[in-house]
Order: C-alpha cells, then sequence, then structure tokens
C-alpha cells in the first residue's frame, strides 16, 4: 500500500481524500507535547524477551527519525512503525515489506519478487506525490520478510499473506537523530500478543504523502473487529474514520494499552473502508528466526503513552 501500488485507481483515491477531509474536524488540534501523562509499563514473560528500554535516545522533542515518518524506497513512499535494535547497538526502523517489492501486481509475500538486501533508502518529511520532501536520514534495507518467505520456501497460507514486515538499519552517522516514541500518542509500553475483540481501540500515526503535511487525519484512532480465527493471530482488522492510505504502508498501531499492535498492510474497499494490520508479535519472531539479526528487538517508548488522549479520540462508533 506504498503510493506507487496500482491496486488503487486515483477515482478511489479521490473518495479517499474527501473522507479524510471530513474526518479533519473530528481530531482535537495537534499538540506538541513531550510528556503525557505517565501511566504504568505493561511486560509480561511472553513478550519480555522481545522488547528493550535502551537508555540514551534523543528526547523526542528534538529527535527526527521516529515512528510514522516518510520512507522512501525508489519510488514507493511508506510509513516507518517503530524502532528495533540488536545486540550490537544497530537500530533499525520498520517498514512494510511490499514497499520494496519487485513485482508490480504480486500481493502474496511467498511468490513476490523484491530488492535485495541493502538496497538504500531514505528517511524524509514533508514528501508529496511529486514531491520527496526533506530528507532526515539515511538507512539500508536489512530484512524484507518477503525476500526471506520466497527465499526459505514459506508455504503458511497466513505468513504469506499477512507476514508484511521490513527492517531498514539505519546509518550510524544518523542514529542520533533517533527516538523510539510513536508520535501524537506515546509508547510504545510494550509488546502486544494480539487476541482483539469487537471494540476495541487501536492508535497509529500514517504519514501519506497524500494527504497535507501534519494533517490530522495522521493520527488514526480506530476500532477493531473481532480477530478471525482462520488468520491464526497474523491478522487484526481496524475500521476508523481515517483510514489508512496508500503511503500509509507500515505504519505502527498500539492497543488501548499502549502496546505496539500491528503495522499496516492493506486497504480493503467493500460496505466500508477498512485497513489489516500485520501482528507485530508474530512478525518480529519470524525475523528473529530467519533475519539472522542477533537477539532483535522492539525498542519501547520515552513518552507514555497518553491514555487520557486515547480515550478521548473519535472513533466510527460510540
Amino acid at each position: 500500500m506504498s503510493t506507487v501500488e496500482p491496486a488503487i485507481g486515483w477515482g478511489k483515491i479521490l473518495t479517499l481524500l474527501t473522507v479524510l477531509a471530513v474526518a479533519n474536524v473530528w481530531f482535537k488540534p495537534f499538540e506538541n507535547r513531550e510528556t503525557p501523562p505517565a501511566t504504568a509499563t505493561r511486560i509480561n514473560s511472553v513478550t519480555e524477551p522481545l522488547v528493550r528500554r535502551t537508555p540514551g535516545w534523543t528526547p523526542f522533542a528534538a529527535a527526527t527519525v521516529t515512528p510514522g515518518i516518510q520512507t522512501l524506497t525508489g519510488r514507493a513512499q511508506c510509513t516507518t512503525n517503530f524502532v528495533f535494535t540488536d545486540a550490537g547497538g544497530n537500530v533499525y526502523l520498520g517498514q512494510a515489506a511490499h514497499c520494496a517489492s519487485a513485482s508490480d501486481d504480486e500481493i502474496n509475500g511467498c511468490r513476490a519478487r523484491s530488492k535485495p538486501l541493502g538496497t538504500r533508502v531514505t528517511f524524509n518529511l514533508h514528501g508529496t506525490k511529486y514531491d520527496a520532501g526533506k530528507q532526515l536520514a539515511k538507512g539500508r534495507l536489512a530484512y524484507s520478510s518477503w525476500h526471506t518467505m520466497r527465499r526459505i520456501g514459506e508455504t503458511d497460507p497466513n505468513a504469506c499473506r499477512f507476514n508484511d514486515f521490513a527492517l531498514i538499519k539505519v546509518d550510524a552517522r544518523d542514529r542520533k537523530l533517533v527516538n523510539p516514541t510513536m508520535p501524537h500518542w506515546g509508547g510504545p509500553e510494550g509488546l502486544s500478543e494480539g487476541g482483539l475483540y469487537i471494540l476495541d481501540r487501536a492508535y497509529g500515526f500514517g504519514r501519506s504523502s497524500l494527504r497535507r503535511d501534519n494533517s490530522p487525519a495522521s493520527r488514526q484512532a480506530a476500532q477493531t473487529m473481532a480477530d478471525q480465527p482462520e488468520t491464526e493471530g497474523w491478522a487484526h482488522v481496524i475500521i476508523a474514520p481515517s483510514p489508512g492510505i496508500p503511503g500509509d504502508s507500515g505504519s505502527g498501531y498500539v492497543d488501548e494499552h499502549g502496546q505496539a499492535l500491528g503495522t499496516l498492510s492493506t486497504l480493503s474497499i467493500g460496505s466500508v473502508l477498512y485497513n489489516v494490520l500485520g501482528d507485530l508479535m508474530r512478525e518480529l519472531e519470524y525475523a528473529r528466526r530467519h533475519s539472522g539479526i542477533s537477539d532483535l528487538r522492539l525498542e519501547l517508548g520515552t513518552v507514555p503513552f497518553d491514555q487520557e488522549r486515547a480515550e478521548a479520540a473519535e472513533v466510527l462508533a460510540q
């Protein structure tokens, strides 16, 4: 669901942008608050080996490379989700694997061809459909679930469909620009085990170049549908007044407790607009098994999840 994805025509894009223009009035004005109200960190024995809280990050207010900024992989514009580190202290930002696809129409991650590892990726701000915007930092593609699943011959249909996760290794000289906090909402406070029910909530931040910069519609508050047993925990469906659109691909979502939940993969157009998230815990566990990156873990935010702001955010149904 990068901005070069051919599956959604411009007529539908214009319809989506109309929806987003209306949705802009549903959000409170943007506030640049560095320190939301404190909330308890929720880490359990299942997810603890998958997360870490590294000290010494650049303060969020001063950082420019965070979750929720634009990436460019070739011509494909996507959005970063969360920050990750490894045993050697290397820093990675996540994006969707399909952002580095070399197959125009293939959406099955086990069959799609991908750009090679080592491909240059840039982190950008203020990009539009016609302009790349300001380059903030550089990195290289270090892991792609699509590349990996095709290489090892993965056959699990849920993994092939929903494991849409890649890692960009940040250049060492740009490490000082990074903070792992999600804009607007704060967190993540930990890693969710999934298991969503209908009318649970999820919160994300997309940076599609199809929206105006700093649009309130970038701050996505959604309600969830109940997880479907046939997906075996790999996918979560969300519905929001401000849906993720092309260019938001890869953006991260936290659950109503501020736990990192999933990464935006697809937009579906039916009787309602809805998005599908890949489950981050499963995506991360898969990457840890197959990437060759030692002790890969999710980094927790330096700013706590703003529970009050999240509860006040408008969603489709009350």
